[in-house]
């Protein structure tokens, strides 16, 4: 059972186009509106896998890059995150991600000053003459089974955050995470260890 139908498209939903046909889903899968793949550009086969029973809430975004990809293990909970997958984002089984929570596996815009102007004309969409935009540096993140990640928190490249952890709200993950511990803080650091 699920509200997805066999046309792709969201039972009841506002939204007037389907979900993308290089997004799979699992069995009892739930997702509340096909506008959380408003921003999604992924080419690859599939982009995005969700697997079974997991809940997807409008408030949620898949941004998939052209070559990003994303899994979402089974029986885990998005309501309200942002997942930014220029590259891989995966997400375990039996995670409960809450709203505002960013995950992205890239910078998005350069470092350097001169690179930093550049990729901003070349985001503008009329401007005269527009560059090709620098390269952007990207790493994938991987969450583990049975995380939860607080309001607001927001995970960045590269990051691994190991089973049983819990990200608390507000926290800034720059740095890989330890199974069965609580991170908190910006920079986020482990604040507690579970038993």
């Amino acid at each position: 059972m699920s509200n997805i139908q066999p046309n792709r498209h969201i039972e009841y939903d506002w939204w007037p186009k389907p979900i993308p046909e290089n997004v799979t889903y699992g069995e009892g899968c739930y997702i509340e509106s096909a506008q959380i793949f408003k921003n999604f550009k992924g080419t690859k086969q599939p982009a995005v896998e969700i697997g079974n029973y997991v809940s997807c809430y409008c408030g949620c975004s898949f941004s998939v890059g052209e070559n990003g990809h994303v899994k979402v293990g089974d029986y885990s909970l998005l309501n309200g995150a942002l997942i930014m997958a220029d590259e891989s984002v995966e997400i375990g089984s039996y995670c409960l991600i809450s709203w505002n929570v960013a995950i992205a596996d890239g910078d998005y815009h350069p470092i350097d000053a001169a690179q930093r102007r550049q990729d901003a004309i070349a985001l503008s969409p009329y401007a005269p003459n527009r560059p090709v935009r620098p390269r952007i540096k990207t790493a994938p993140v991987k969450i583990g089974d049975n995380v939860w990640i607080g309001l607001n928190a927001v995970i960045l490249k590269g990051v691994t955050i190991g089973d049983n952890a819990v990200i608390a709200a507000g926290a800034v993950v720059t740095r890989s995470v330890p199974a069965n511990t609580i991170v908190a803080g910006n920079p986020a650091v482990v604040v507690k260890q579970l038993d």
